[in-house]
């Protein structure tokens, strides 16, 4: 049938070990002396052989850690058994393990949308309610895996970048963070819709998840786009709720955004740029070294942070700040004091 002479003799009948067709005697002596076998009317292959020995492949590879040859057994798994949610899963997962840090985002949004269909899939096939379970926490559990490998590997490669250029890369790493949190939210929502009340405490598990990874990323933010992520987060914070009525969301690292330079950084868009790093030093190498220096910078650490909160989105209050700040960093700038990245004294 397939062209292969590989045959193994088992119960009576020669099997071939490529395609899993099975052969009498006769046929398998007739394969041998003249190649392949001319079958008349409908035959129907038995690869079920062939898929024990895949998913043995898979399997061992993915316990050996080899990401590529795992992907690989599984594709090949989905190819003859289009319907297992294990390979459905494990062929994305693999894949995405094995990504580049360029690929990041597309490997998150790979795992979180191959999701409806594996759980659907779970859903159809398994109908034994404790292998359901099984099956819905471990797929939980590799999503937590991937999100903290994901999430590693993004935030090592942005903190490596120099600080010179670093800003030019953190939108890259915001969505980075977004997409990879994503999953988890993701992975909840799925199982509410396709399961009902039977698995929501993993759901809230995977919420939970979502929400540790989401609020490490504030600090990278800038006051607008804070808001936006908190009112995500507060979102799946009551989806949790719901069901945990106890639960308080984890407290927010905002960052050195949110320790200094207020008005500066609401002008500007971020802590961490060339006019704010000329302003930082000026604070802490001029103003600091004198009693009335330190003096002002106490009062504008009283003030600012109220007055930021109130107005600090305004058009009318940048435009009002804008011009005195710049005219204050180009005089600095010709005095001597450098726009390049700025480490922060305390």
């Amino acid at each position: 049938m397939c062209g292969s002479n590989d045959v193994v003799k088992q119960d009576g009948l020669y099997v071939c070990q490529n395609c899993g067709t099975k052969y009498t005697v006769e046929e398998a002596r007739k394969m041998m002396i003249e190649g392949t076998v001319d079958v008349q009317g409908t035959v129907k292959i038995d690869s079920s052989l062939e898929l024990q020995n895949l998913y043995k492949l898979a399997r061992a590879s993915s316990i050996e850690n080899n990401n590529e040859n795992a992907a690989k057994y599984y594709e090949q798994i989905l190819v003859k058994d289009p319907n297992s949610w294990e390979a459905n899963y494990y062929a994305v997962y693999y894949r995405s393990m094995s990504c580049k840090l360029g690929e990041i985002r597309k490997a998150a949004n790979n795992v979180a949308n191959c999701l409806p269909r594996v759980i659907k899939l779970v859903k159809t096939h398994v109908s034994d309610v404790t292998e359901r379970k099984r099956i819905v926490q471990e797929i939980c559990l590799k999503n937590s895996m991937i999100s903290t490998m994901l999430f590693g590997a993004a935030t090592n490669h942005y903190m490596d970048i120099d600080e010179s250029i670093k800003y030019k890369f953190a939108e890259e790493y915001i969505q980075n963070i977004i997409d990879i949190q994503q999953i988890m939210y993701f992975y909840g929502v799925v199982l509410e819709n396709e399961f009902k009340e039977d698995f929501m405490s993993v759901a809230v598990e995977s919420w939970k998840f979502g929400i540790n990874i989401h609020t490490k990323l504030f600090k990278h933010l800038n006051s607008q786009a804070q808001d936006e992520q908190l009112k995500i987060v507060g979102d799946y914070v009551a989806k949790v709720q719901e069901y945990e009525p106890t639960y308080e969301m984890p407290e927010i690292d905002y960052g050195k955004s949110d320790s200094g330079c207020y008005v500066a950084t609401a002008v500007y868009g971020s802590y961490n740029c060339p006019e704010v790093w000329t302003l930082r030093r000026f604070r802490d190498n001029t103003l600091d070294e004198t009693w009335y220096g330190r003096a002002f910078i106490k009062t504008y650490y009283a003030i600012s942070p109220t007055f930021v909160k109130w107005f600090g989105e305004t058009s009318w209050f940048k435009r009002l700040w804008r011009r005195p700040l710049d005219k204050l960093v180009a005089s600095l700038r010709s005095k001597g004091v450098e726009d390049s990245p700025y480490q922060d004294k305390y």
